[in-house]
């Protein structure tokens, strides 16, 4: 399985629905970068993004986006493969 990283604030309710759908898709571990925590992630995050949203979530080296391009991406079936489990 591709790791998956999610940067995330503490009281983001999009972070939590995005994190419990990765879950309900077999994802056990899920590196979690506050950004409400930490200014230098914040900014490393909108470099690599270009977004200030939260989330941000990362499979492997893929930059999905953000809870809705998750859910967009599970409705069209390419969230498993990119996981990298079997549908």
């Amino acid at each position: 399985m591709q790791a998956v990283k999610i940067y995330t604030t503490l009281v983001c309710p999009y972070c939590q629905q995005a994190k419990m759908l990765l879950k309900q898709r077999g994802v056990d571990t899920i590196e979690e970068i506050r950004i409400d925590q930490d200014a230098a992630q914040r900014e490393h995050m909108m470099a690599i993004t270009g977004r200030r949203t939260v989330p941000q979530i990362f499979i492997g080296e893929t930059h999905v986006g953000g809870c809705d391009d998750l859910i967009a991406l599970d409705q069209q079936g390419r969230l498993l493969p990119l996981l990298g489990v079997a549908g």
